[in-house]
């Protein structure tokens, strides 16, 4: 069941887990006990060892109660799960978010940017460049952005979003994206990591609704509790006018403009 915000402690206890269950003892140096292990991974007491809490204090955070763990501990935890620095900045996030405050909710943005922004957009004429916010809903875009993102556009709900266009117009984005199954499993990762930072951001949980009613890949990716940060790096996609293009992507934040963007 998907409901309009997250549950933090499900969160927790899910991530947590899949993070363990990944980890063989050998791969620790801890010693792989004879017998047939009822666990993928690492138990429970193991990852307590390695990261220098007891047992219960881990059972405890493994339960979804992280909220006042300091970061020395949170730090420990992340080295015993071998978590990358992506997977830590996610902890981190569902640790402060379980210590805050229920926030009253706000009434939902709208989805357009600063005329000013959109100024910048337009003057950027020698690539595509676009601003989405964190639930990939495109807000503006450059002339350039709309001829190469036209297969997306071409459903008419607005804002148009990329991760909807991965997962419930999959014959085009198949087309469009020349590794189709890396470009989904990082759709849904970067969605699972906004989760992680905004809760209670109901538009995004009808989102995540929509796709898990949806598609059954979704569900899949959704449930792995991957993480990932859309910063930098190449892709290979295949336009329908042009042909393939190789491009290379940087991302970066609008901290002065939050509002208009989240």
């Amino acid at each position: 069941e998907v409901t309009a915000t997250i549950d933090l402690r499900t969160e927790i206890r899910e991530f947590l887990r899949s993070r363990r269950d990944r980890i063989a003892p050998e791969m620790t140096g801890l010693p792989a006990y004879g017998g047939k292990r009822r666990v993928k991974g690492l138990r429970r007491e193991e990852v307590a060892l390695l990261a220098g809490v007891s047992v219960e204090y881990y059972v405890r955070m493994e339960r979804g109660r992280l909220a006042g763990t300091s970061d020395a501990v949170l730090d420990a935890l992340a080295s015993a799960l071998q978590l990358d620095e992506v997977e830590r900045d996610h902890l981190f996030h569902l640790a402060r978010q379980s210590g805050a405050p229920r926030r009253r909710r706000n009434p939902k943005p709208p989805a357009t940017v600063r005329p000013a922004l959109q100024q910048v957009l337009d003057a950027i004429t020698g690539a595509p460049a676009l601003i989405r916010n964190g639930r990939h809903d495109i807000l503006a875009m450059n002339h350039l952005a709309r001829a190469l993102f036209s297969p997306v556009l071409a459903d008419p709900r607005r804002p148009a979003n990329t991760v909807r266009f991965v997962y419930l117009n999959r014959d085009a984005a198949e087309k469009f994206f020349d590794d189709y199954d890396q470009a989904a499993r990082n759709a849904a990762a970067v969605l699972r990591m906004e989760a992680g930072r905004n809760p209670h951001d109901e538009a995004l949980f009808a989102l995540v609704g929509e796709l898990s009613t949806c598609s059954q890949l979704f569900r899949r990716h959704w449930a792995s509790q991957d993480v990932r940060l859309h910063g930098c790096g190449s892709k290979r996609v295949n336009h329908p006018v042009v042909g393939q293009l190789d491009l290379d992507f940087e991302s970066m934040d609008l901290p002065t403009d939050r509002k208009s963007t989240r």
